[in-house]
């Protein structure tokens, strides 16, 4: 009888196992992330999506270095003789929906990026493929007109899937608001202006990754990231320096000061009349700023001071003109060419005061402070300067712009397209003869003493003729609760911060 009680009683806890076990199983990793707001995750024409390597493969991609590492491509051959690249690609990837990948979905995206009639600021990367060869469905080939050193770079690139997007406007198609990728996640929900919701894809063919959801909670203004890690809404976000020092003492997070590749600037719009007629008063305002101060003020001293776009690059010159802060030489150049100094404490020229507005981006409290004092040092000088903060940007009518850009890669990523004539992002209307002569020598050779002497010219060559007054390089300052493990700390972020997700699916959550 004792026996058959004992028996009764082990059967009728098995379902409380069974249940305890159950709700295990189903606990759910989640982490929250900070975000800016996204109306389309559209990595083929738009750049910098932090979203963009978790739902998309490129055939490459970057390591922790910063180095090129194989992805959707296993292995390649370049072929110096033909200028031809032939990527052999994973042959058991499945796009979210299931379909598989194959060469057909490269050879589509390639040629929408190169096709003019989509508008895709990536354009230049390609604009040396003269033909795509698919040799079988897991083969693909590139013959280029000319060599492109940062060719395997650009083929990070996400990949798009070509049943899904064929015949698709590349701009406006909805699927750039319901994206399928190949990624280690995959879209939930997208909650529009409050939260993209992204879950693991379990069949991801580097392995499933650990975390099983990761949620872009959108919080455009900077200031309410820091209000939100503290009230436990985000359990990683992007910080102002001020407000992350905030947290350096306290043992729930963990600070990511990382140094980035990304750097500050005023962008002249040349393509307004007045730059067309004022473009000789560019060194003065070079000569205007107080770079250190700014980094004092506005970043708490860290970062960098800047004067061109390679400073974190193996190929900076660093015996360019530095523009080093110089009011009096500032003041002394605007009267060369024809300047006057009024009653009203500033400068005219032919009758018309002399200054301009700097546009900034709603939101971003590090550029919005950044143009107050840039503005304000320049009215000591003479320069009637003001910020303006649109809703949108317009980038052909404005005057001038905070811009931000740089890259921890190939030199030729943000130089050829930013400051090539006519180039996709050049959004300033610059042109130099020059600076398009060395930044085509330099992406056509892979002989490091070449590409040295190249864009040691290209560096002069924009120092003597401005494109931008630079400001100076940020870190990018992560703040992320102390249970989140795996982050790489010293990997260098690019433009935006953007990078700290390249090791995601590595990633854990610990109580």
């Amino acid at each position: 009888m004792k026996k058959i009680l004992v028996l009764i009683m082990v059967l009728m806890m098995i379902p409380v196992f069974a249940a305890c076990g159950n709700k295990k199983s189903s606990k759910q990793d989640v982490l929250v992330y900070g975000s800016g707001d996204y109306t389309r995750i559209n990595p083929a024409m738009d750049e910098h999506g932090e979203i963009n390597i978790l739902i998309f493969d490129g055939l490459t991609a970057h390591n922790g270095e910063n180095e090129v590492i194989p992805r959707l491509a296993k292995s390649w051959e370049f072929d110096e003789t033909t200028c031809a690249y032939t990527f052999h690609l994973e042959e058991n990837v499945s796009w979210h929906d299931g379909e598989p990948f194959t060469a057909e979905d490269v050879k589509f995206t390639i040629e929408a990026i190169m096709n003019p009639d989509n508008g895709s600021e990536n354009a230049p990367n390609y604009e040396d493929v003269e033909k795509i060869t698919i040799i079988d469905d897991y083969t693909i080939a590139f013959q280029l007109s000319a060599p492109n050193v940062a060719f395997l770079d650009y083929m990070t690139m996400a990949v798009l899937p070509e049943h899904l997007l064929k015949g698709e406007d590349m701009q406006t198609s909805d699927f750039f608001k319901k994206p399928v990728g190949t990624g280690p996640y995959k879209l939930a929900d997208w909650d529009e202006g409050q939260a993209i919701t992204l879950e693991k894809n379990k069949d991801y063919f580097q392995g499933e990754p650990n975390i099983d959801t990761i949620v872009f909670k959108i919080v455009p203004d900077d200031n309410a990231k820091a209000l939100q890690l503290r009230s436990g809404e985000l359990d990683l976000a992007l910080l102002t320096p001020r407000d992350a020092k905030g947290f350096a003492n306290d043992e729930d997070f963990v600070c990511y000061d990382m140094k980035t590749s990304d750097y500050r600037g005023i962008l002249f719009n040349f393509w307004n009349q007045y730059w067309q007629n004022n473009r000789d008063l560019i060194p003065a305002v070079c000569y205007g700023i107080d770079r250190q101060a700014i980094i004092d003020a506005v970043l708490l001293g860290q970062g960098m001071v800047a004067y061109g776009p390679l400073q974190r690059n193996v190929y900076n010159n660093e015996n360019v003109e530095h523009y080093n802060y110089n009011p009096d030489k500032a003041k002394e150049i605007l009267e060369s060419v024809g300047c006057k100094m009024g009653e009203d404490g500033f400068y005219y020229r032919n009758g018309e005061k002399i200054g301009f507005v700097i546009s900034v981006g709603a939101g971003d409290q590090v550029r919005i402070d950044m143009a107050q004092i840039v503005a304000q040092q320049l009215k000591e000088i003479g320069m009637d300067v003001s910020v303006d903060i649109p809703t949108q940007v317009d980038w052909g009518g404005q005057m001038a712009y905070l811009i931000g850009w740089g890259s921890p890669f190939d030199a030729d990523d943000h130089t050829y397209k930013v400051f090539g004539t006519d180039k996709g992002a050049n959004y300033s209307g610059y042109s130099n003869e020059l600076v398009d002569q060395y930044l085509t020598r330099a992406r056509q050779s892979d002989d490091p003493k070449v590409r040295s002497e190249a864009y040691a010219e290209f560096q002069d060559a924009l120092a003597n003729d401005p494109a931008f007054a630079f400001i100076c390089y940020i870190d990018a300052n992560y703040v992320a609760k102390s249970g989140i493990q795996g982050i790489s700390a010293n990997t260098v972020m690019g433009h935006h911060g953007v990078g700290i997700f390249w090791n995601v699916t590595e990633w854990t959550i610990t109580p």
